[in-house]
């Protein structure tokens, strides 16, 4: 399995979105839609978050988050890698798969996380 975001085959279907809200709502409304509802329930609780504390770390973060969730819903094969990991590791009947698959999942992850420099 590859650690990298884009194998061969698994082109993007939209470009790489700016790490702006809107830009990765609207991205993500493409390539994810029915994730729409956390994204926003969680802009709201780190948008007061932010408030509370006077910082933009919660902000930083959650935009990282979801620049990542793109990245990889962006790419079909790799988001189909990641939900079939994510899978694996919930219901894997030995510890030997479990954790290959919690390695896959982390490395797809880390892939997006470097391709959207976070």
């Amino acid at each position: 399995m590859s650690a990298h975001p884009v194998e061969h085959g698994d082109e993007p279907v939209i470009e790489r979105p700016d790490r702006t809200v809107s830009a990765l709502r609207q991205a993500l409304a493409r390539v994810a839609p029915s994730k729409l509802p956390l994204m926003e329930s969680e802009r709201d609780e780190v948008l007061m978050l932010a408030a509370e504390t006077q910082s933009v770390g919660p902000v930083n973060g959650f935009l990282l988050r979801w620049a990542m969730a793109v990245e990889i819903e962006r790419h079909p094969a790799t988001a189909r890698r990641l939900r079939e990991a994510e899978h694996l590791v919930r219901t894997a009947s030995n510890e030997e798969t479990m954790r290959a698959a919690a390695r896959e999942a982390a490395d797809i992850r880390a892939a997006a996380r470097r391709a959207v420099g976070g």
